[in-house]
């Protein structure tokens, strides 16, 4: 879950079904009932799937929803001291190569590959607002250069950033809001 809307979309979704929601937190739902038969379960993952959400069952994808979560918070934050692995292994106190075999089995993507498509994502974003050059979103990204940026862009979207931003509708900037 990333926003509230998600949030608030799974409380209905737990209640439609007869659950009591005690809390709903970003990746987490906390409900009253302790245990659930396999046939409401079943009839929950439905809802859930049917929502774009679903339950976490393994270890494993715990470890890959909570990975998902620091990677988003490093990716997003402006100054993080630490690499994403360092990052990872503090926030989930855990050791890098347990992260990274949870999440690959779970998720059949290297943690690398899932870093990268959701910093493509986030030049997305900023080159949609055309408030910075290529060069400072290339360095608000981690990418060592804009031709870097460029290359990583292209290789993954198939686009080159001004093809991308041509075929694009702009976004209205946040500081105009």
């Amino acid at each position: 879950m990333v926003c509230r809307h998600c949030v608030e979309a799974l409380k209905r979704t737990l209640l439609d079904q007869g659950l009591h929601p005690l809390s709903v937190e970003l990746g987490v739902a906390e409900i009253e009932e302790e245990n659930l038969g396999e046939a409401l379960l079943r009839c929950l993952d439905n809802a859930l799937d049917a929502q774009g959400f679903s339950r976490i069952k393994s270890h494993d994808e715990e470890i890959a929803e909570k990975t998902k979560h620091v990677i988003l918070d490093h990716l997003r934050r402006e100054s993080c001291p630490l690499n994403l692995s360092a990052c990872l292994e503090e926030h989930l106190q855990l050791d890098y190569p347990t992260i990274s075999r949870a999440f690959q089995a779970t998720e059949g993507r290297t943690i690398a590959k899932y870093y990268l498509y959701q910093r493509i994502e986030f030049v997305k974003e900023l080159l949609q607002y055309g408030e910075k050059t290529l060069a400072e979103i290339a360095d608000l990204t981690g990418f060592s250069s804009a031709a870097h940026l460029s290359r990583q862009f292209k290789a993954v979207t198939g686009l080159t950033t001004s093809q991308y931003i041509a075929l694009r509708p702009s976004r209205k900037p946040l500081s105009n809001v």
